[in-house]
């Protein structure tokens, strides 16, 4: 029974028409009718047995909508942000589906697939080249964590890339058997400088994600299905701290971390499916020579 829901599922995947479906699961999840929130709302937060007890709102019945639920704030103390100078945080609640070292353009998907970096970035080799080396972290997040994305490190906002494509689901099934898949997904790559050196955030769109936010451009929705780069170099500068917000997704996907070689080394206790929360370190600065 469970091959037969797997196989149907994957099926879907290449079948159903993943912008127009997602379009219409937008669409409801920003309705302010109480007939269609109060339902929507109380039905997800049982099945994925969800509390609120974190969140600065604690009564489902006062958010205005199913996207206000679903990316909603969480109390100031509920994430801690590892303070050390020489750390880097997670930037989600979520689940460490790969990480490890950038080889020869290639990034590891999941056991028997890797994708290119270059094609992740939208085709910008000179960026990829810069990357290489380095190492990678993939965090999936699930419907039910939290859905708000932070600051690893203090940084200012270098450039974006906004790549469209595809929107397949991300979840691990799909991960290990669709082939490229974070660099055939809609996304948005950003590419940061901190003290430490540039790092990127990807943000993957994915199957019923309304849509990607920033806190600098709101949602990302450009009408030309195209890549487009903005370079904020030249443009009023964009920073931030350790652990502030930098965008949220309105409904699950996933971040890629990409960083430079040499330049992050990952804690001991990160593993494979290992579950971990915003704020929460994943690795400490190398001691470059």
């Amino acid at each position: 029974m469970t091959q037969l829901k797997n196989a149907l599922f994957l099926a879907a995947q290449f079948l159903l028409p993943h912008h127009l479906v997602s379009r219409l699961a937008g669409l409801l999840a920003d309705s302010t009718l109480s007939a269609v929130r109060k339902p929507l709302i109380s039905l997800f937060a049982k099945h994925f047995n969800i509390s609120l007890a974190e969140a600065q709102i604690e009564d489902p019945d006062d958010f205005g909508s199913f996207n206000d639920f679903f990316t909603r704030a969480l109390k100031p103390e509920a994430r801690p942000v590892d303070s050390a100078a020489d750390t880097w945080v997670s930037p989600v609640d979520g689940e460490v589906s790969q990480f490890g070292p950038i080889e020869n353009d290639r990034v590891i998907q999941a056991k028997k697939h890797n994708f290119s970096l270059t094609t992740l970035f939208g085709g910008d080799k000179e960026m990829a080249r810069r990357y290489d080396g380095g190492s990678f972290m993939t965090l999936y997040l699930s419907p039910s964590d939290y859905h708000r994305i932070h600051m690893p490190k203090a940084a200012k906002l270098v450039k974006t890339t906004f790549v469209p494509g595809r929107l397949y689901s991300v979840n691990q099934l799909t991960a290990e058997n669709v082939s490229g898949l974070f660099a055939k997904n809609e996304r948005l790559v950003c590419e940061f400088e901190s003290a430490s050196g540039n790092f990127t955030m990807v943000l993957v769109g994915a199957m019923i994600v309304a849509s990607i936010e920033t806190t600098w451009a709101g949602v990302v929705a450009p009408v030309q299905k195209r890549i487009v780069q903005t370079d904020f170099t030249s443009i009023k500068p964009v920073a931030f701290e350790k652990g502030e917000e930098m965008g949220r997704f309105r409904l699950g996907s996933t971040v890629i971390l990409t960083f430079q070689s040499n330049q992050v080394n990952f804690e001991k206790n990160i593993a494979l499916n290992s579950k971990i929360k915003m704020g929460e370190a994943i690795g400490q600065n190398c001691n470059k020579k």
